[in-house]
């Protein structure tokens, strides 16, 4: 497979998937956008506008039973993340699934022995892992640029109030924290590469069944950590790791090109000052040639399941404590 054109299937014809994974897909080496799955011709004749060419499945299972098609991508609403995940996996294609790729640490359990089982790539659609301001974050902070680190604290919100929004409805997942606690939590984890020891403070506004503001406390290893996410806020992201030697900031982390443009600031004591810039760069296609490029060769893929659990289970922690 080490040549081979990855063949990708789309479940369903959601916005997201529209506007920028589809396309993504498209513009990825070594991809092609080769079928999308949904009971709407009209939805899918958007995805033609950009992949003339691709087939139109009226089904799920019948997307899952094309023999043309390498891998799925899947972004359904969370609380069908897992299902059909499996069921991809159980027709021996890889599967990229959207964030959170489970409801709670035991459906990703689940995924992780189905995976398992069926020898077959999984993983979730965490890209922000994928963009050059998150790995040079990642360097520097090995390197030292910012000596021991004390502190990290990231935020992430935005104002969303439409009753029919996914976001907004409790029963298939909605609510702050599986929306974008991935993006604050999960974020630190990679850069860092260690694991909380402990939740020491939450404060959770619930409404309806699902969280509109988390604000949480935990312990690492060598650190302590704040962050929290919101949507019924103003738009804000940024993300600080706090050393004894100065102050690493992402002022763009999470929407790289949408909310502005990514910047990594390292600071120092002596008042010194250094911006790196990131124009350009599209995370998405960044993370459709990984995934293929570990689909041909077999090599680890950055963000496996194992990565997502590891996320998962400190919203889980937060989402308790509710």
């Amino acid at each position: 497979m080490t040549d081979k054109t990855i063949r990708w299937g789309i479940l369903g014809a959601a916005n997201f998937a529209l506007n920028h994974m589809g396309p993504a897909i498209h513009a990825a080496k070594g991809a092609q956008l080769a079928a999308v799955a949904s009971s709407s011709a009209e939805k899918v004749a958007a995805f033609e506008a950009f992949a003339p060419g691709l087939r139109h499945h009226t089904s799920y299972e019948a997307l899952l039973a094309d023999p043309e098609i390498d891998a799925v991508y899947i972004p359904l609403p969370n609380h069908l993340h897992v299902e059909w995940a499996i069921k991809t996996l159980e027709a021996g294609k890889a599967v990229l699934c959207e964030k959170p790729i489970g409801m709670d640490v035991a459906e990703i359990d689940r995924l992780i022995a189905a995976r398992d089982k069926a020898g077959v790539l999984a993983a979730e659609a965490f890209m922000i892992v994928h963009h050059p301001q998150w790995q040079r974050a990642k360097t520097l902070l090995e390197e030292g640029a910012i000596g021991t680190l004390r502190h990290v604290n990231a935020v992430f919100s935005y104002f969303n109030d439409d009753p029919a929004n996914i976001r907004n409805q409790a029963d298939i997942g909605g609510g702050g924290l599986r929306d974008i606690g991935c993006y604050v939590l999960g974020g630190a984890r990679f850069v860092t590469g260690e694991e909380p020891v402990s939740l020491d403070h939450t404060r959770v506004q619930m409404e309806n069944g699902i969280d509109l503001f988390a604000d949480m406390s935990f312990t690492f290893p060598s650190f302590t950590y704040q962050g929290y996410t919101a949507i019924r806020m103003a738009p804000r992201q940024e993300v600080h790791f706090h050393g004894d030697a100065g102050v690493m900031s992402l002022t763009c982390p999470f929407n790289a090109a949408v909310f502005d443009q990514a910047e990594l600031v390292l600071s120092r004591p002596d008042q010194s000052r250094r911006v790196e810039r990131f124009p350009g760069v599209n995370h998405y296609v960044l993370q459709v040639e990984a995934f293929g490029h570990a689909l041909r060769t077999g090599e680890a893929y950055l963000w496996p399941l194992e990565q997502a659990r590891g996320t998962q289970a400190m919203v889980d922690q937060v989402l308790a404590t509710a």
